[in-house]
């Protein structure tokens, strides 16, 4: 795909958080950047990324529909190398986030290299197929991770989806057994609620305990 972006911020800062979104994501982004400045107090640029093929582009690996017709791709391998592209000869700190599919990417992306200095996974979709099995058969390049889900998402009819709590759970333990500095952060709600907000909390998580981190 070929990367389009758009910027929000100061693009003076030292910090960069970089977003993969779609149309709704993009209809709360200031409400969002208005929750992190007002969490953080820190200034920061968010690079939103626009995916056009939401499935595809986000997906590690193909997988078979979990609900309606439309199944899973390979395209996150050719995202990140575009997202890194971006950001190679950035020195400043970048971290990596977003909702949903966007969030199990984010995830995915911190196995795959070392570049991003956080990772926000916002309501991350973690039951995808085989997704906490690769976690337990690999260790993590980011220092950081933040994740998050609402208290109902698991409450769903769907066989597959419905497991996204005992997913959760699990990417937690392995993350902290590898001595990764991590959280999970339960809100209110089903999948659907605040999106914006979550997102702001995540990012404001890392980007708080990053700040941390460097001042001792």
């Amino acid at each position: 795909m070929t990367l389009q972006t758009i910027e929000f911020g100061d693009r003076s800062s030292d910090l960069r958080l970089i977003q993969p979104v779609d149309e709704h994501d993009l209809s709360g982004i200031e409400r969002e950047i208005a929750a992190i400045r007002e969490l953080t107090g820190s200034s920061f640029q968010l690079t939103a990324v626009p995916v056009p093929r939401w499935n595809q582009d986000l997906s590690p690996w193909p997988a078979a529909p979990v609900f309606g017709r439309e199944g899973f791709g390979d395209g996150a391998p050719g995202l990140l190398q575009d997202i890194l592209h971006l950001v190679e000869r950035e020195t400043r700190s970048i971290i990596l986030g977003g909702y949903s599919l966007a969030g199990l990417f984010s995830l995915w992306a911190g196995y795959q290299t070392d570049r991003f200095a956080g990772i926000a996974a916002i309501s991350p979709s973690v039951w995808f197929p085989g997704f906490t099995a690769y976690m337990e058969q690999q260790k993590i390049s980011a220092p950081c991770v933040c994740l998050s889900l609402g208290d109902r998402e698991e409450k769903t009819r769907n066989p597959v989806m419905s497991t996204v709590g005992d997913c959760i759970r699990t990417a937690y333990d392995l993350l902290s057994r590898q001595g990764v500095a991590c959280t999970l952060v339960w809100n209110e709600g089903n999948h659907f609620r605040e999106p914006d907000l979550r997102c702001a909390r995540g990012f404001a998580w890392v980007m708080n305990h990053i700040s941390r981190s460097e001042n001792g």
